[in-house]
């Protein structure tokens, strides 16, 4: 498809940007969809994003994706905010709906959906939760959103933990139905007796990413069962070792590769109003 002065404008912002593959995959999806847009990114620093979004407003873009470290700071220059954004605390997704500038965080939606495709359905579930950094908070606002029945979140006292218990103020005055604790990872005993209750586990922290790749935060794999889901956002490598275990125990497991892709995708239907060709884009940018 040719640009034209009809093709409407998107693009990705933060720092660095060079090594994402969204412009590859959104461009591939305007073209087999026959949708005229385009999509580029551009290297933005922190303290750069109001001075960026500006620019982008006044550049009428349809919308932009915001990776790290702007993504706090985008959420200040916002109109409106989604629900999901709004108590997230971060947006990753800004849609120009005639010229009001509306935050969205697509990640935490993007894990539920990737549970999802895989046959697991979050809704009345229980969960166990590793982590309170962006990507955790964004699972576990999505979570609650989507109708998990009751969750427990682990975090370090020395890290997190402050942002985790925000979190479960959060989602009890906003979600009072979903039933949320925090408890310290340092606690084994209570993290296993959690994770033998609960029909899913999911590790959102950096514990299994390359250099880390030969760790996990499952130290005991006898707590794996079968009709137990097995979660990680971690997607370098496709198979940490958490799933490896877990999968060896003969349990379900959803890769941190899918929460990547549908993220995308649900960002693509916020700009088009149509869904991403999902199965092409994965067999063609994200098959090892």
């Amino acid at each position: 498809m040719e640009i034209s002065g009809h093709t409407q404008m998107l693009c990705l912002i933060g720092s660095p940007v060079e090594h994402s593959g969204s412009p590859a995959m959104y461009n591939y999806s305007f073209r087999k969809l026959g949708l005229d847009y385009a999509y580029m990114a551009f290297d933005i620093r922190e303290e750069e994003t109001r001075e960026a979004i500006q620019a982008l407003r006044l550049l009428h873009v349809r919308g932009f994706n915001i990776t790290m470290p702007c993504k706090m700071a985008a959420l200040e220059c916002c109109d409106e905010l989604s629900q999901a954004a709004r108590l997230i605390g971060a947006v990753n997704t800004v849609v120009n709906e005639h010229g009001r500038l509306v935050g969205h965080n697509t990640d935490g939606i993007g894990w539920v959906q990737s549970c999802r495709e895989l046959g697991f359905e979050i809704r009345g579930a229980k969960m166990t939760i590793a982590g309170a950094g962006g990507a955790a908070t964004a699972i576990q606002i999505a979570s609650a959103l989507e109708g998990v029945r009751e969750m427990s979140i682990f975090a370090r006292k020395a890290n997190f933990f402050g942002n985790g218990e925000a979190t479960v103020e959060k989602i009890r005055s906003s979600v009072p139905e979903c039933v949320v604790n925090l408890y310290d990872l340092a606690d084994k005993d209570r993290f296993y007796e959690e994770i033998g209750d609960s029909d899913i586990f999911t590790n959102a922290t950096r514990v299994g990413m390359k250099p880390m790749d030969d760790q996990s935060l499952i130290e005991d794999t006898g707590v794996f069962r079968k009709d137990l889901v097995v979660s990680d956002v971690v997607y370098n490598p496709r198979l940490t070792k958490l799933l490896a275990d877990a999968q060896a125990a003969g349990c379900k497991t959803v890769p941190g590769i899918g929460m990547l892709l549908w993220q995308g995708a649900e960002a693509f239907r916020l700009y088009t109003g149509q869904e991403m060709p999902v199965q092409e884009v994965m067999e063609r940018y994200f098959m090892e």
